[in-house]
């Protein structure tokens, strides 16, 4: 019993510390591998702004340990009303895995219409499949 109590107060201050992280930044990331249940570490993640009719690169970054990027928008600008990509490189991540995979990038598009709320894009990851929505 004082084992699970341990491990649910780590993982709580755990959530904590990345809401904490992600309460000055508008954008957030979390990869998670579904084949094995595990957070994906190592995932290189892009970040673009629609302008016109061609795709901006704003930022990157690689997911942690826990398989999240905090902090994906640039510190110095202001999130605008506008679509956005998040292209998460997949292909490289398998690859170190020494897995194969059908899905070497995994583009996501998402809208901002009101720039004072935060935006998390969680990613549900397997080889050959993959899912995302709109997380808080």
């Amino acid at each position: 019993m004082k084992a699970l109590r341990i491990t649910l107060t780590a993982l709580s201050l755990s959530a904590i510390s990345s809401l904490a992280l992600a309460a000055g930044n508008p954008l957030s990331v979390h990869v998670l591998n579904l084949e094995n249940g595990l957070p994906s570490p190592g995932v290189n993640v892009t970040l673009e702004k629609y302008v016109g009719q061609n795709w901006q690169p704003l930022a990157q970054g690689v997911t942690n340990e826990q398989g999240r990027i905090g902090e994906l928008f640039p510190d110095k600008q202001a999130m605008e009303a506008g679509q956005y990509r998040v292209v998460f490189k997949t292909g490289d991540y398998f690859k170190k895995a020494g897995r194969d995979t059908f899905f070497p990038e995994i583009p996501v598009i998402f809208e901002v219409k009101n720039v004072d709320q935060h935006y998390h894009i969680p990613l549900l990851l397997s080889p050959y499949g993959f899912s995302t929505y709109r997380g808080s």
